[in-house]
């Protein structure tokens, strides 16, 4: 399916609310239990969540200005701040997450329309247009919200965001075919999480 910057934009705004949501129903203790992700704590994961809202508000500057700005100094930058907001009391955490979230919602809100066709470098070293930035950032909150495992799953989040993963994660990991299943379950598969379709080889965790 084709997606527009209008769809992503909303998906993102979807994912921000459920992500939040979660993260403010976790008692402070709660941010030690694993998250969905091994290896990765609740804590770990609210971090990487809030840092790459900033990371993100830093290609919006870029497609803005022009002025080169990447998401990140380093793979080792990026690393090095996830730890050190995992260490944060859980209030801070959650403050950094709702603050860096307002500000990338308000960055967008102010890029000019012919600007979404600047072009940025993603971390992983891909140029893209602007536009390009509400679907990275619809993927993380909508997938980590999921990833929190506070009860929030892949049939909770919107269809259509659903059917976009779908294809986005296909062309990705460079599938021609898919096992048959519900949509939310063939999402949750490609992206590597738990699923419960039948005789569907095993995928590694993708974001």
């Amino acid at each position: 399916m084709s997606r527009t910057l209008t769809d992503a934009r909303g998906w993102m705004q979807q994912g921000t609310k459920l992500l939040l949501a979660s993260v403010d129903g976790l008692a402070p203790a709660s941010y030690d239990a694993p998250s969905g992700l091994p290896g990765w704590s609740r804590r770990h994961l609210v971090a990487h969540v809030a840092a790459n809202a900033d990371a993100l508000c830093n290609l919006v500057h870029w497609a803005a200005t022009g002025e080169k700005t990447p998401m990140y100094a380093s793979l080792e930058e990026r690393a090095a701040g996830i730890a050190r907001g995992a260490r944060l009391p859980a209030e801070e955490l959650a403050a950094w997450t709702h603050e860096s979230s307002e500000r990338l919602e308000t960055a967008m809100a102010a890029l000019p329309f012919e600007r979404w066709q600047a072009e940025v470098v993603t971390a992983q070293g891909r140029t893209v247009p602007a536009s390009e930035i509400p679907w990275m950032r619809s993927r993380e909150t909508c997938v980590h919200a999921v990833d929190l495992a506070t009860g929030v799953g892949f049939a909770d989040l919107p269809k259509e965001f659903l059917a976009a993963l779908v294809v986005d994660i296909k062309a990705q990991r460079g599938l021609d075919t898919v096992p048959d299943g519900r949509l939310p379950d063939l999402a949750a598969y490609l992206a590597g999480r738990p699923y419960t379709l039948a005789e569907a080889p095993e995928l590694g965790p993708w974001l």
